[in-house]
């Protein structure tokens, strides 16, 4: 049955419009030229054919937006194999391109979908990346570097001429100038008129005032992940093999004494028709998760490392007690209101942000989306064809945040997600921040350049249509913008940690009290990254790359 045009536009205002009908898929976006063809396809091989055993210096689990440039950078050296679940995004035009993005957020199933959803304890709807190049094959694109704050709440010893090499490394090859076109632009000179000053025009770096950020998406809108590093790669030495799930870690002892450490060998995984291989490590190798804030502490657990009662509740064999596995696991909220505006916009994801000093980023997009007439009306013919109505959004990302929650195993079968909190709010600083974050936008809203999208009343005045909740009123009052910031929450898809720093690996990446193991992506963070993660998690594979060879820079690898 046909839906109202509210039950479209309302599932929109929350950003990126998880809920758009997948017919939207079938709509024409123009027309894109093909991407080449990746050099990395020649070193991709799916699961199934994968030897039933193989050895290497490095396994890295999770091809994702810190395993694909990791695994570039070590392959200079070394011989590696990235282990990724999913398939590859080369020739799925949603995939390639920035109108393909709503309709691969809705394009879900339980099993070998681009991208897998889930629904935290807190009634939040999310997804994860299930895609060679991970979430940044999946993402808005916006690419931004981390803020200084990030740094000094790590315990890392942070090599910043190597940190930023790093990112030029990524820059280089995958980042882009976006161009801004009208609501972009307004949204540019709204921030301005509100006071988020100064202008700083584009930039990667991270800077209080507005700016224009840097896309993942060139000037024609095809998109480029971090599977794209893999131009880096030295091919000889580097397989990617698709469609594999990790079921575990093989972990055993390092040397036959009594003071003998636990030590990871290898990973056990499975095959599309269900058959197990294993990766094995040579001499002085290292298994380095990268599977993300859901799947690297995921994988812990079911490999015996973490709390001991709870992986003895399970059945699991403890193999190493490491009590904060799955703990301090956080999500920024993100808030917000959508309108309808008099005119029609272009497709628009991120690119321009406002960086506040009181808690909150500032961020926009536009789209159109399909709706259709309701059903059996009298009044309304239905269309032959779909009907489109563009929408405009306004949002904050509340900075940190300070509420945290937990993981905890759903089954142990690692392709059912676990069962995921996030807490949203538990913390006052939190809401404190959200509160700044969504006055700004009623600032915003106030502005000169807000004026065109605007409606004319009947009787001289103007006015937005909003899609869903608008902003309370008088914005002056607390709880009542509490109470919006509650009511209306929503991811902004950048949860972190679950492997904390200092919890479960130290300052190099490795896990406390295993060796030859480490986890290398957001799951370490206890704080997300400035505006947007991804150019931190990519400079971060570029950078921990570059340190493990450094310190292995007079072993020879390569037979």
């Amino acid at each position: 049955m046909a839906r109202p045009i509210w039950f479209y536009v309302q599932h929109f205002a929350y950003f990126m419009f998880l809920n758009v009908i997948v017919a939207y898929a079938s709509r024409p976006h123009g027309s894109h030229r093909p991407h080449q063809e990746p050099s990395y396809l020649k070193f991709v091989v799916n699961a199934t054919d994968f030897p039933s055993e193989d050895y290497y210096d490095y396994i890295i689990v999770g091809g994702g937006t810190a395993g694909c440039p990791l695994a570039a950078t070590l392959s200079s050296r070394f011989r590696v194999l990235v282990v990724e679940r999913g398939g590859i995004a080369y020739g799925n035009r949603n995939l390639m391109t920035k109108e393909g993005f709503l309709a691969t957020l809705m394009d879900v199933n339980s099993f070998d979908s681009p991208t897998q959803a889930f629904t935290s304890e807190d009634g939040v709807p999310n997804v994860r990346g299930r895609i060679l190049g991970g979430s940044s094959a999946i993402n808005a694109g916006f690419y931004s570097r981390a803020d200084e704050d990030f740094y000094r709440k790590t315990s890392v010893n942070w090599d910043f001429r190597m940190v930023n090499e790093s990112y030029e490394w990524v820059e280089r090859a995958i980042v882009f100038r976006p161009e801004l076109r009208t609501w972009q632009s307004a949204v540019r000179d709204g921030l301005l008129q509100a006071g988020v000053d100064p202008y700083n025009g584009f930039s990667f770096d991270h800077v209080v005032g507005t700016k224009i950020g840097g896309s993942t998406f060139d000037t024609l809108g095809r998109r480029h992940s971090a599977a794209d590093l893999f131009k880096y790669a030295k091919p000889v030495n580097v397989k990617v093999v698709t469609h594999a799930n990790v079921e575990r870690i093989l972990v055993g002892s390092s040397m036959p004494s009594a003071v003998s450490r636990q030590s990871a060998m290898g990973v056990v995984f499975r095959d599309r028709i269900g058959m197990y291989h294993h990766a094995l490590l040579r001499e002085h190798g290292e298994v380095i998760l990268s599977a993300g804030a859901i799947g690297s502490p995921q994988l812990l657990l079911l490999s015996g490392i973490g709390p001991r009662p709870y992986l003895s509740s399970w059945g699991i064999p403890v193999a190493h007690h490491l009590p904060y596995v799955g703990q301090y696991l956080y999500d920024n909220p993100r808030n917000g209101i959508s309108i309808v505006p008099p005119i029609p916009l272009e497709h628009s994801l991120i690119q321009v942000v406002g960086i506040t000093e009181s808690g909150a980023y500032i961020e926009a997009a536009s789209n159109v989306i399909p709706f259709a007439s309701p059903a059996r009306s009298v009044f309304i013919r239905t269309p032959s064809a779909p009907l489109y109505l563009t929408v405009a959004t306004l949002m904050e990302k509340t900075v940190g945040p300070a509420s945290a929650g937990s993981l905890r195993l759903a089954s142990t079968d690692i392709k059912v997600n676990p069962i995921v909190r996030f807490n949203y709010f538990s913390n006052p600083v939190d809401v404190q921040r959200c509160v700044n974050g969504t006055r700004m936008i009623g600032e915003i809203l106030r502005t000169q350049s807000m004026e065109d999208f605007k409606f004319q009343g009947w009787f001289g005045n103007k006015d937005f249509r909003f899609v869903g909740p608008a902003l309370p009123v008088d914005q002056s009052n607390f709880e009542e913008m509490a109470d919006f910031c509650r009511r209306t929450v929503s991811t902004i898809w950048h949860y972190h940690g679950g492997c904390i720093m200092g919890k479960v690996v130290d300052a190099d990446f490795r896990v406390i009290g295993i060796d030859a193991l480490r986890v290398v992506d957001g799951s370490t963070f206890g704080i997300s990254p400035g505006t947007n993660p991804q150019a931190t998690l990519m400079m971060l594979g570029r950078y921990v790359g570059l340190k493990m060879m450094k310190d292995r820079k007079d072993y020879k690898m390569i037979d």
